[in-house]
């Protein structure tokens, strides 16, 4: 595994709990961890993401309190090859945003994608999209993002 340019590192309440949610619930699949220090590493296709344990250990990257919902102002969107299996495990109470296809408009016309925002279990908002391709005009009555100048 060639470690990813850019890969988020969540803390969690409860490492074993996330660790069964991302790998059970969503299909990550264990690429390493270090269970003494509350650590795993998660593959899923070329998304890869961190968890770790909150302790009040010495190293430390907290730069504010930690309250939950954590992870607000953001979301961490994971590509999949099919949203149908993952949803099959996904409780309606985790559903933050319903799922919907979205086109968004870029330089070389719409990418859409097939798209749901699941809650983690310490409230990390997960957006979930499958590829619907590419075309130079969105399909009739699509949800469209469109780019600003």
């Amino acid at each position: 595994m060639q470690q990813a340019a850019l890969v988020p590192e969540l803390l969690v309440q409860d490492i074993q709990h996330s660790r069964a949610f991302y790998t059970q619930t969503l299909g990550f699949q264990i690429a390493y961890e270090r269970p003494a220090q509350g650590f795993c590493y998660l593959t899923l296709g070329a998304a890869q993401l961190m968890i770790e344990q909150i302790t009040d250990g010495a190293r430390s990257f907290v730069n504010g309190e930690l309250t939950r919902p954590f992870g607000r102002g953001m979301n961490l969107q994971i590509m999949v090859p099919d949203l149908a299996p993952i949803l099959t495990n996904v409780s309606p109470a985790q559903i933050f945003h319903p799922l919907e296809d979205a086109w968004y408009e870029t330089n070389q016309g719409f990418a859409g994608q097939r798209q749901v925002v699941i809650s983690d279990p310490d409230g990390y908002p997960l957006r979930l999209a499958q590829d619907l391709g590419t075309q130079s005009t969105p399909p009739q009555g699509a949800i469209i993002q469109r780019a600003t100048a």
